[in-house]
């Protein structure tokens, strides 16, 4: 949409000094991350090669998407400002999502399980159906519970009560081999094998201050500042260093979530926990677990 727009009509002028800044940077080894409002940019170049790069350029790093939007109403292109914009599975259109994907997958019925007492509560028709943070539509249930785990090989779904369940959390993933944009690793990382950056894993989402940790076979820990909600597997984990996109790896593992080490936390103070020090227990036997 907005290619053909620009096609169609001049770019603003712009001083020589200008010009040459912004042909310096279309010619650099890296990506800068857009502007507001084309945030998904980044999540698309962090996978393209350097040999791609050199012959790219992007008549919109300087551009707002709401600045085009202004040029295509002075340009009388109306209908493509009342196109509404794609904010989801946009090339299946206005169908349901569960039915389009039985139409090519064979269902595989599991159980809806909570992850906090391991009750079923409910059945659905393929763990596939489901991602990590949506809500479960569970029959016979009004207050919503939400997808926390998944299990391929039972096709359980685990699910928690509240939005913010600390299930959901988590602060500690492993990526494959990264795709460093610059095709080298950057040398903080390869001298220290420790780098403070960013990453994100959505489009549009706050960038997440982390450490990364290089690995011998090219792949990262990501160790966030803060747990994060809803990370999962499949998923891209994309880096950025200041404005610059370094580079993106595939998350393969994920860390336990808050959840799990809280009750882990619990464990290890009732293991330590003396009989003497609590007369209603007398031994570990009697102890319950959780």
């Amino acid at each position: 949409m907005l290619w053909i727009i620009l096609g169609q009509m001049p770019l603003p002028q712009v001083t020589m000094q200008e010009r040459h800044r912004k042909m310096k940077k279309s010619f650099s080894r890296s990506t800068l991350r857009g502007l507001k409002g084309f945030s998904e940019i980044g999540l698309k170049l962090e996978t393209v090669s350097q040999d791609a790069l050199r012959r790219t350029i992007f008549p919109l790093g300087g551009l707002t998407k709401d600045f085009v939007k202004k040029i295509a109403a002075e340009n009388r292109l109306h209908h493509v400002l009342q196109k509404k914009e794609s904010m989801g599975m946009c090339f299946i259109g206005k169908r349901n999502f569960e039915h389009f994907l039985l139409q090519y997958l064979q269902p595989r019925p599991g159980q809806f399980i909570s992850i906090e007492d391991h009750k079923v509560l409910g059945t659905h028709k393929g763990w596939f159906l489901y991602t990590l943070g949506q809500r479960a539509n569970i029959g016979g249930l009004r207050a919503p519970w939400y997808v926390v785990e998944k299990d391929s090989a039972t096709g359980d779904v685990f699910v928690a009560p509240r939005l913010d369940h600390p299930a959901l959390y988590r602060d500690l993933l492993r990526t494959s081999r990264v795709h460093w944009i610059t095709e080298e690793p950057p040398a903080a990382l390869v001298w220290d094998k420790m780098m403070e950056c960013h990453f994100r894993f959505r489009h549009q989402m706050a960038l997440v201050p982390c450490m990364l940790t290089l690995n011998q076979d090219g792949t990262v820990w990501v160790t966030a500042v803060q747990a994060v909600r809803s990370l999962a597997t499949g998923q891209f984990a994309v880096f950025y260093k200041g404005d610059e996109c370094l580079g993106s790896g595939k998350i393969l593992r994920l860390g336990p979530s808050a959840y799990t080490l809280q009750k882990g936390q619990r464990r290890v103070g009732m293991a330590t926990e003396s009989p003497s020090d609590n007369p209603e227990t007398e031994g570990p036997d009697l102890r319950p677990s959780l």
